[in-house]
Order: structure tokens, then sequence, then C-alpha cells
């Protein structure tokens, strides 16, 4: 007997590889799935402006990091003691107004430099709800604790949200015409929009990818939501607030990832990394003893080992 239901995911058509460079967008589950691959030295740049959540906040980042949106101090604003800006995670928040631009200018530069032509793009959309600036009509990638009196808060149409994504997939395809896009809608729910909001708002994140699938090449989807709210289907598989998943179903959904997307090579070489990362952050008792240098001496020994075979793997000092 089967006492749950288990989702079929098949390997993908396309592979990522350590090759291949990735960048990765969206909510909090972009975040969790996008760590694992830096950790294990993917070169992929991970929500670089900070975590969004809803489609035009994806394009409008796709658009600021090719500078179809300009950034200067017009779009910044003084609040709460500080410098931030609608379109900035209050990471780049700062009581210099000139440190927000250049933080901002770093991460843009870094982008043109090494992840313009990016070979994947890794999507997760959490929400159709967002939130429009009532003075300027710009809807905001983050409120910054801001009185919600100065917004509209409004559900995106599927149409819109496949016009903004489709727009700045484009863009990045312009670049690169091989990329692959890969879509997963976030399993976390969102409850401040309701329970029956929060479901249509998925429904409509749904229906976007499925018409973009139809209307443009190499659109892939994972399914993340799908693993946690019918693979999974228990609250053991919860963090404590019962709406985001726990550890270990991070966990899960990483190894289905994996096996849809690596190859036997890539998942042989992860597993080599992770054990040189468990050894690097080894805190020994005696850092002095002739056993503890000899164990670091190997460590490096098989550092140079990858980096020789992998020349675009590169271990930190």
């Amino acid at each position: 007997m089967q006492f749950k239901t288990t989702i079929d995911v098949p390997h993908a058509s396309f592979e990522i590889s350590h090759a291949h460079k990735g960048m990765a967008i969206g909510s909090c589950f972009t975040t969790n799935i996008g760590n694992r691959l830096l950790a294990a030295k993917f070169p992929i740049l991970v929500n670089p402006l900070g975590t969004v959540y809803n489609p035009v906040s994806i394009a409008q980042t796709i658009d600021l990091l090719l500078g179809e949106i300009p950034f200067d101090e017009q779009q910044i604003f003084f609040a709460n003691d500080v410098w931030q800006s609608y379109y900035l995670h209050t990471s780049f928040s700062s009581v210099d107004k000139q440190e927000v631009i250049q933080s901002f200018n770093k991460v843009k530069n870094e982008f043109l430099e090494k992840f313009q032509s990016v070979d994947y793009l890794f999507l997760t959309l959490g929400t159709a709800w967002v939130y429009e600036l009532n003075e300027t009509k710009q809807i905001v990638n983050n409120c910054h604790k801001t009185p919600s009196s100065q917004f509209t808060r409004k559900k995106l149409s599927v149409e819109e949200c496949v016009t903004v994504l489709e727009r700045a997939i484009q863009k990045l395809q312009n670049i690169n015409p091989n990329l692959q896009v890969i879509f997963t809608v976030s399993p976390i729910r969102h409850w401040k929009d309701g329970a029956h909001e929060n479901q249509v708002s998925k429904a409509t994140l749904f229906l976007a990818i499925d018409s973009l699938q139809k209307s443009m090449r190499n659109i892939g989807y994972f399914p993340a939501y799908e693993l946690l709210m019918d693979d999974l289907r228990d609250y053991r598989f919860y963090d404590e607030d019962m709406l985001h998943p726990s550890a270990t179903a991070v966990e899960y959904i990483w190894e289905i990832f994996s096996k849809t997307y690596f190859s036997k090579e890539t998942t042989d070489l992860i597993s080599k990394i992770e054990a040189i990362q468990k050894a690097i952050n080894h805190r020994p008792f005696n850092s002095e003893s002739p056993e503890y240098k000899l164990f670091i001496a190997k460590t490096k020994e098989q550092c140079r080992k990858i980096e020789s075979q992998y020349p675009f793997i590169q271990f930190d000092n």
C-alpha cells in the first residue's frame, strides 16, 4: 500500500552543470535553492537586489540590472532615518545617500561583467498581489514599512503577469538565445492576503506560467509547490509559523531538483565539494597538532585537484 501521492518529476531536457552561469530571482524559496547552488560552487547570482515576490518586481529587477531603468537620486527617498529605494532590499539602505547608489552600481556591474549572458534563469513567483505607490503609480519591490496609506493594493491579472515576464525574459534571450528559464511557484502561503486570496493569487501565477510555456521557447517548470502541498502534505514538514517549509522539506525538494537538472557527473562533483566544505568548516581541538596540519594539507590538495580538473570552480582561501 502507498500512503502518499508521489509526484513523478521527469529529468529535464537540459542539464545544469558548474560550467553554466545562472541567475535566481524571486521569493525566499529562490534564496533557499540558490544558496544551495552557491554552496555547491555553481556560478550563480542569487536575488542580487533582494528578495522579490511578484512578476512585476522580478521584471523590474532584470530591467534595473540591464540599465533599462535608470537608478539615481530620484529613485531614493529618506525615511526611518535612512536613505532607501522602493526598488531595493533593506540591505541596500544607508544613512549615506551616495552609498545606496554605490551599492546598487556594484551589484549591477557584477551582473554586467559576469552574469549578463546567463545560461539559465531560475524564477520563483510568490504572489500576484502587488503594492502600487499612489504618488507615482510605481509597483514597489519593497514597502520599507512606510505607511500603508501611501499604497494601493491590487492583484495582477494573468495577462499582466505574462506581459511583464515575457518582455523581461526576451531581453535576456536576446543576449543569449539559448537561455533556459526554470519557473517555480513558491510553496510558501501568503497568509496575510487571506486564505482564498492566496489561492486565487497562486492560480494566477500558474496560469501565467502555463501561457508562457506555450508562447515562448526554453521555458520549463519545476513543481516545488506541488512537492510540498501534495507529496509531503503534512505540517511536520513546515516551520514553526506553519507557512514556510522546514529544513527537511527544503532538503527533500533540493534532492528532487538535483535529480531533475544534474547529470551523474555533476552530482558526484557536488558530493566531493560538500565533503571539502565540511572539512573546511571543521574546528579542531588543537590547530597546531601534526594531525591537523596533515588534514589541512590533504584538504588543500583535494581543492587543487578539483580546480585543475574544473577551472571554473574556485575555492575560497
